[in-house]
């Protein structure tokens, strides 16, 4: 587990600018390195509002986008195209203004995909998906995702990991259905843990005073099936993004760090 580490941004809109431009150098420095790079995208306010920010940056057009995986950490159960997708935000946002290919984007699954309405299908596809993208050699049924994006909710949840939900205790699985979520709609898949922490950069992203005291929480040394935010890290480095509304309450420790 890789200790967090805060940094704080004057208001939203330095956040979404700031993160941005850390987005492009972060998958710029990984196709230096191995040629290609890969991304795990989250959806809610602040996570659209930086890929809408990645899009207008210059520096944009440093990284090449068709060497680039683009993947997701939960998805609302909807129809294809439906606006409360996360994907079709995204792809408003950023996906289709770059270069991507269409066969390195790979959305969750939608209820009227191959699988029909049957979330655990849909989730057991995408988990097959991560799974044929995963290296060989690796071990492992997970891509090592370059960074993955997370929002942080205001009763801490993380992708679609909610507090005290089943899906807390998934162990095996990279992929799972989640029934009776309580932020509608109630249907949705999602990363689970496993899959989380095999990126090797976690970024979770928090604006507005709303936030303040989950973040406290998920920086004050709760556990993660009471505060799922604090589940989530990198196997090389974990951060939490925000802006200085939601590091109202940071714990002393991070509270000391400087504004950007």
């Amino acid at each position: 587990m890789t200790t967090p580490t805060a940094i704080v941004h004057r208001d939203s809109s330095a956040l979404a600018t700031a993160t941005a431009a850390r987005v492009a150098i972060r998958l710029v420095d990984a196709q230096s390195a191995r040629g290609d790079a890969s991304i795990v995208l989250t959806g809610g306010g602040a996570g659209i509002a930086v890929l809408a920010e990645l899009a207008r940056t210059p520096a944009r057009d440093a990284v090449d986008w068709s060497r680039l995986d683009v993947w997701w950490g939960d998805e609302r159960f909807l129809r294809s195209g439906d606006s409360e997708r996360n994907e079709t935000q995204a792809r408003e946002a950023l996906l289709d203004h770059v270069g991507v290919d269409p066969e390195r984007v790979h959305p969750i699954p939608a209820s009227d995909g191959r699988d029909g309405a049957d979330p655990g299908l849909a989730a057991e596809r995408y988990a097959a998906e991560l799974a044929r993208a995963a290296p060989p050699e690796s071990g492992s049924p997970i891509p090592a995702f370059d960074v993955c994006l997370l929002g942080v909710g205001p009763d801490t949840h993380v992708a679609s990991l909610f507090p005290e939900q089943p899906a807390l205790h998934e162990d095996e699985r990279a992929v799972v259905a989640v029934h009776d979520a309580p932020k509608p709609p109630p249907t949705r898949i999602s990363l689970t843990f496993q899959a989380i922490r095999s990126a090797r950069e976690v970024w979770l992203l928090a604006s507005g005073a709303g936030k303040a005291d989950a973040v406290r929480q998920a920086l004050g040394g709760a556990g993660p099936v009471q505060v799922p935010a604090a589940g989530a890290y990198g196997r090389s480095r974990t951060l939490f993004l925000l802006d200085a509304d939601s590091a109202a309450g940071l714990p002393p420790e991070f509270a000391s760090r400087g504004q950007r």
